[in-house]
């Protein structure tokens, strides 16, 4: 990009841009320019936070395809492809907003169009699009209610289940900081139920206006920050008639505003921050 996104290619390895959403790190790869085969490896070292740059996922821009601003690929730090990443988005609708002097833009991703939106005080917010809530869209291996997940592990159980462009359990504690996610994430994560592994958040309402969200992603492990579990943690708890339709939700980083509108839409709203610029080792795309 033209002075705030790496571009492509330098004679010795690949520019990058590192940023964070309140702690949720990404690194921002522009592959308009020169095709970029990021494989799974690759990917893996890119993201190791000490033989890499470190990071919870990898953002590259490539060339539309169904006439949006770009597309959007994202990989999680085990080098998984996934198809959303709400804090990556708005890191990503930053640089593309000052490019292009645009206020408004869609990228289009695996999970399909997303918008974005210049917000007041520096904050971008993103259509997260809808919300699906059945089990074949979560996904789930079997027909099961998905506001009341069958998965017990103590004290965790009874979840509600969202698909947020990427699938989630959500659990509602008295606690949240009190849960050892370290060892129950990777339990749930890892669930027969979820034949495509699952992000999982662990909630403690604290007002029906604001919500304390911890989380255990996919491919990640715990993150500071996960946008589109926020909208998820926000869509259970109405669905359980626990908050209202707009509120906040505190992650480890910080606030996040989400709403789920009417139309179903989720709308999440929050800031972003560049860490880094640099060049990628050529070893690290061997």
């Amino acid at each position: 990009m033209a002075t705030r996104t790496a571009k492509a290619k330098s004679g010795k390895g690949l520019a990058f841009r590192k940023m964070h959403g309140l702690g949720n790190d990404v690194v921002v790869l522009d592959a308009r320019a020169a095709n970029l085969m990021l494989t799974p490896k690759s990917a893996r070292a890119i993201a190791d936070r000490r033989l890499g740059v470190g990071c919870d996922q990898i953002m590259i821009i490539e060339p539309p395809r169904t006439g949006g601003d770009a597309y959007i690929a994202i990989r999680n730090a085990d080098g998984g492809v996934v198809e959303a990443c709400g804090n990556g988005f708005r890191c990503v609708a930053s640089l593309l907003m000052a490019e292009s002097g645009k206020d408004k833009l869609t990228m289009e991703t695996l999970a399909g169009p997303v918008i974005a939106t210049r917000a007041e005080k520096g904050l971008i917010s993103v259509d997260m699009g809808p919300a699906r809530l059945e089990a074949k869209d979560i996904p789930l291996a079997q027909q099961v209610d998905t506001l009341h997940l069958p998965i017990n592990q103590s004290p965790l159980s009874d979840g509600v289940g969202v698909n947020m462009g990427n699938p989630h359990a959500v659990f509602f504690v008295p606690d949240a900081e009190a849960i050892d996610l370290a060892f129950l994430g990777p339990k749930i994560e890892h669930d027969k139920l979820f034949p495509e592994r699952t992000n999982v958040e662990v909630v403690q309402v604290l007002t029906r206006k604001h919500l304390r969200m911890r989380v255990w992603e996919r491919g990640a492990g715990i993150t500071m920050a996960c946008g589109t579990g926020a909208c998820a943690t926000l869509v259970a708890a109405v669905r359980r008639d626990l908050a209202d339709r707009k509120a906040i939700v505190t992650v480890d980083g910080g606030d996040l505003e989400i709403e789920w509108r009417t139309d179903n839409h989720v709308i999440m709203t929050g800031p972003v921050a560049e860490t880094a610029v640099g060049i990628l080792d050529a070893s690290l795309l061997a």
